[in-house]
């Protein structure tokens, strides 16, 4: 169905790391659907960021694919570049980029330094060069907000490996950090999923059967479920800023729903 004109982020701008796939290829269609021009950062992932943006373009909507490893602050200020340039203004920034390798935790000599280089590379740092290159552009603009997808990993000190988890937690307090450096001119937020049915991590599909048998909800989040937050904070949340939002059918806060069956480690 094409998308309606008029409608909630008309002639807004947004940039969405890692917007192709899974989860910020929710995000990257939602805001669209409301009216958004949506740029779709992606590191390796052409063929599905090309995709997104063609779906789109589709639909009446306008997106274009943007190549950049956030990891690096060159990559990250091309990207934002490549917004201003291509469509004049940058209203929100969604720092949903993320990458992890599965490390139990209890097997320390298995999590190594490449593995906790590139996990903080991508998820925490990358994360703040793009604040830093995209600051500027949203100074400019009223309302504008960054939105950063962590994890309820940051919560529990679970995941899929203990570099992830610190990664996330590093997310959630930079995420105050920023709300503080940036107010009163950009709000700052993150939304924390738990469980979400995606390809990230390549956890195996009874992992997600398991965890949704002991969710309270009897449902895992979904990507759309993580999107709409994405978008309440983006658009209707003026008010706030600093803030987190679980998103894991009740997982994190009121716990298993059965003893029958051990808590997921998300």
């Amino acid at each position: 169905m094409p998308y309606s004109t008029g409608t909630l982020l008309d002639g807004k701008v947004a940039v969405v790391t890692g917007g192709g796939t899974g989860i910020g290829r929710a995000i990257s269609t939602l805001f669209a659907s409301e009216g958004a021009r949506v740029v779709v950062n992606y590191s390796r992932s052409k063929q599905e960021a090309e995709d997104t943006a063609a779906e789109i373009q589709s639909k009446g909507g306008a997106a274009i694919a943007v190549q950049a490893d956030i990891s690096r602050q060159p990559d990250a200020d091309a990207l934002m570049n490549a917004a201003a340039s291509r469509f004049g203004r940058l209203d929100y920034l969604i720092n949903n980029a993320g990458w992890s390798k599965r490390v139990p935790h209890e097997k320390f000599e298995e999590l190594t330094d490449e593995i906790w280089d590139r996990v903080f590379a991508i998820n925490l740092r990358g994360a703040f060069y793009c604040v830093r290159a995209a600051a500027p552009l949203l100074k400019k603009q009223s309302g504008s907000a960054i939105v950063n997808i962590a994890s309820v990993a940051a919560l529990l000190g679970q995941g899929s490996s203990m570099a992830y988890a610190a990664s996330k937690g590093g997310m959630v307090t930079l995420t105050k950090s920023l709300a503080r450096a940036l107010a009163p001119a950009v709000r700052v937020n993150a939304v924390l999923p738990g469980f979400v049915r995606t390809r990230f991590a390549d956890w195996p599909q009874s992992a997600f059967d398991e965890a949704e048998k002991i969710t309270p909800l009897r449902r895992l989040a979904t990507v759309e479920d993580v999107a709409q937050a994405t978008l309440f904070f983006a658009a209707h949340a003026l008010g706030t800023t600093g803030e987190t939002l679980v998103i894991d059918g009740g997982a994190t806060t009121l716990g298993p729903s059965t003893s029958e069956f051990a808590p997921p480690k998300i």
